[in-house]
């Protein structure tokens, strides 16, 4: 009989990073304010200078993009319909192989994402992509109050749940953002964005926590 790694422990649960895991972009400001800049023609670097004074809180949830549009307007000296901003979200390239993969997951364990994000982005993905069908709990910073480079975001994630942080794992494509989830005793898989390798994703979530994934007929 082969013997099982001895880090293996019962997982309850799997949460996703969204951005660069659960999507194909590194980062949702990049999906954005690449669509916006398309759109109106107005190049990237000039959206970004006038997203960036406010990124901060909406990821902090101090404030949202209904806030602070006039000023993002006013900073590039023409008028935005805020429409486009909604569809700007809807083109977030979602990553068809880790939604397989969670719902996979989800016939046997709870699948969840933690997320460093706008608010009201993330709430019209919820129904746009249908996030909820599959993902519970969503637990998003710009409602939390708290990054991932902080514990009060994750413990509501456990809190939501019910499990220990050794019944967990938590999957992020940032390296720096398994810190805090490594300190609290959760499991961590560190998801190389560009090389997208779900193949060694499942490996890993057999090898380490002795998740078990069917492969594809």
């Amino acid at each position: 009989m082969r013997e099982q790694p001895s880090d293996v422990t019962l997982i309850k649960a799997v949460f996703f990073d969204f951005d660069g895991v659960l999507t194909r972009d590194k980062t949702g400001s990049l999906t954005t304010l690449r669509y916006l800049s398309e759109q109106t023609g107005i190049d990237y670097v000039r959206i970004r200078g006038a997203f960036k004074p406010h990124n901060a809180g909406l990821i902090a949830g101090t404030t949202t993009h209904e806030e602070i549009w006039p000023n993002v307007c006013r900073e590039l000296n023409c008028t935005i319909d805020l429409a486009l901003l909604r569809k700007a979200f809807e083109s977030t390239p979602l990553n068809d192989g880790m939604f397989r993969l969670a719902r996979k997951l989800r016939k046997h364990l709870s699948v969840g994402i933690i997320t460093d994000n706008k608010k009201d982005r993330i709430d019209h993905l919820k129904h746009y992509a249908r996030l909820t069908s599959i993902f519970d709990p969503i637990v998003v910073s710009a409602e939390v109050g708290s990054g991932k480079r902080s514990a009060p975001i994750f413990e509501r994630a456990l809190a939501y749940l019910n499990i220990t942080p050794g019944e967990c794992v938590f999957i992020d494509n940032t390296p720096e953002n398994l810190d805090v989830p490594n300190a609290l005793g959760m499991g961590t898989i560190y998801f190389n964005d560009e090389q997208n390798n779900l193949g060694q994703l499942i490996a890993t979530l057999d090898s380490r926590f002795g998740i078990r994934v069917a492969t594809d007929a």
